[in-house]
């Protein structure tokens, strides 16, 4: 785990909480020596996170499309600025660079790429962990939703389970670090469930 890319709000939330969990995450990934990669944001917890990974002495790569930058939201002071022509082309340059994506807190942005990821690992393109810091509860409503995914037979119980989700920054990376994809395919169970070959 030499890179991690980290979703999150453009905005910082309604409690402090969410800031002082982004500042732990950025911290702690500079004392881990992990990179961060992110949306190229000074703006929301986008820019905290950023900003305590550089406070704590680590190193952090922006990816930010031409349109965000015109609008002046690019954190000029990141390791390394990359400025690219679309969010697709984004969300492609970020899938390429990281080892693992995490969610923090977040709007629209945040969880769509979140669950592209977890959508293209599902489909196979890639095989890279996908985990929700769940901040003081943000995301157990989504949690459950996935839960009733696989209730109603629309997800796979082993791709439900291969995600993380909790608060405890420690797990997270050790699970992160002993990373194994899960096997299963919701394809060939529901075929076998049908009784096809």
């Amino acid at each position: 785990m030499k890179t991690l890319c980290v979703y999150c709000g453009s905005n910082p939330g309604s409690s402090p909480v969410y800031a002082e969990r982004a500042i732990a995450l950025g911290q702690r990934l500079a004392k881990d020596g992990i990179r961060l990669v992110y949306g190229g944001g000074n703006i929301g917890l986008m820019g905290t996170v950023a900003d305590a990974v550089l406070a704590a002495g680590g190193e952090v790569t922006g990816v930010i499309p031409q349109q965000l930058v015109d609008m002046e939201v690019a954190h000029r002071g990141v390791t390394s600025l990359e400025i690219v022509g679309s969010m697709h082309e984004r969300k492609l340059r970020m899938f390429d660079l990281a080892d693992g994506f995490v969610a923090l807190p977040g709007g629209f942005g945040t969880l769509e790429e979140i669950v592209e990821m977890l959508t293209w690992r599902q489909l196979g393109i890639g095989r890279k962990p996908c985990a929700f810091l769940d901040v003081d509860g943000f995301w157990s409503p989504l949690v459950a939703m996935f839960d009733r995914m696989v209730a109603e037979r629309f997800l796979h119980p082993g791709q439900r389970l291969d995600l993380w989700t909790g608060d405890d920054i420690d797990a997270l990376l050790a699970w992160m670090r002993s990373y194994e994809p899960a096997q299963a395919s919701k394809w060939l169970d529901e075929k076998r469930r049908q009784g096809l070959r």
